[in-house]
């Protein structure tokens, strides 16, 4: 079957394996370096960056495009994949360059309002008070987001968002392997509360009625379970109207997963597989298994918190049976009104304290 892209591959991705071969490829001019008789462009797309190399051999017009190329200017390359003289050992194609013979320029960019490349904020003015940086910095992320489509093309991000579409393709595959079907519910639908608000959308055809966007496919599920299919997941979007916290949005994607005949064991040994499954297949870890378990009542009593951070040691203690009897009313009146009196142990601090 003839490969439908007319590019060779991506730039990021010309090693040496590409060398002594013709390649076309595709994307923007992160920089232009002009020797005179050399030009050095180094192209970026999505994989990262390749060098390009135009010299007076290659012929006085595809000097004079070379020369006029701007960053961030579109353009499609053909040439040579050959050694490169200094190899660059921090670049994966840092072994080869490509010996241009052809360069076509797809889009002329204007100036952007900001370097595309990470850590931005390096790149401010030096020798500034505290609140200037400060300023400077907040100045520079509104920029950024006012021109996010510029700011996404930067590495880190792109990374994370392909990051994300590589997760989400190992639960698809994990899922299915397990005989889950993926059933898309509906996004309008009638409220049922999660413990946010719900956004609302008014019924044109009903005057005076909504509907309510989910906060979770709950009930969805739950009639998909009454219904006999016994094994449901999906990627679900949910939409709940609260505060920002620094691990929630208005709108989120979970992964959702609901199963018929089958106990919290069952539940807690699919999500380890998917785990397992998601750290090989995207970062190629191997998860050791089984991962530790604990009870609700073990994390709420050493831990406080349903959801612990287990790398803490600085576990809580029962101290009600010292504190029951105490003078301290504020200790033995919890404690006789059914309370508890928990207290951590903080090594070699008494002096501190």
């Amino acid at each position: 079957m003839e490969h439908m892209d007319k590019r060779t591959d991506y730039a990021g991705n010309i090693t040496s394996k590409y060398e002594g071969q013709e390649v076309t490829l595709y994307g923007w001019v992160q920089r232009v370096r002009n020797l005179g008789n050399l030009v050095f462009i180094d192209l970026r797309d999505r994989e990262g960056i390749v060098q390009v190399v135009v010299n007076k051999d290659s012929g006085e017009k595809l000097m004079e495009i070379a020369d006029s190329l701007n960053n961030e200017d579109v353009i499609e390359v053909k040439g040579k994949v050959v050694k490169r003289s200094s190899v660059n050992p921090e670049m994966k194609t840092g072994e080869v360059e490509v010996d241009a013979t052809e360069i076509d320029v797809l889009n002329k960019s204007k100036v952007p309002p900001f370097e595309i490349k990470d850590d931005i904020a390096k790149y401010l003015p030096k020798m500034l008070s505290v609140d200037e940086i400060k300023d400077d910095i907040n100045a520079a992320e509104q920029t950024r987001l006012k021109y996010r489509y510029l700011d996404l093309r930067r590495p880190t991000l792109q990374r994370a968002i392909i990051l994300r579409s590589k997760i989400l393709k190992a639960a698809h595959e994990y899922f299915d392997e397990q005989g889950f079907i993926d059933i898309e519910t509906p996004i309008l639908g009638k409220s049922s509360p999660e413990g946010a608000r719900d956004y609302l959308v008014p019924s044109r055809i009903y005057p005076g009625s909504f509907y309510a966007l989910p906060q979770s496919p709950q009930l969805f599920k739950q009639l998909l379970m009454g219904a006999g299919f016994d094994k449901y997941y999906q990627l679900a979007r949910c939409f709940r109207d609260e505060d920002l916290r620094g691990d929630r949005q208005p709108e989120f994607t979970q992964i959702d997963m609901e199963t018929s005949f089958l106990d919290e064991q069952g539940v807690q040994d699919y999500t380890e597989g998917l785990l397992k499954k998601i750290m090989k297949d995207v970062m190629n870890i191997d998860l050791k298994t089984p991962i530790k378990r604990i009870t609700w009542d073990e994390a709420m009593n050493k831990y406080g918190s349903d959801k612990p951070d287990t790398r803490y040691e600085m576990y809580l203690h029962d101290l009600s049976p010292i504190f029951k009897d105490s003078d301290f009313k504020v200790f033995s009146g919890a404690i006789a009104d059914g309370g508890v009196v928990k207290g951590i142990a903080v090594k070699n601090g008494a002096k501190e304290y």
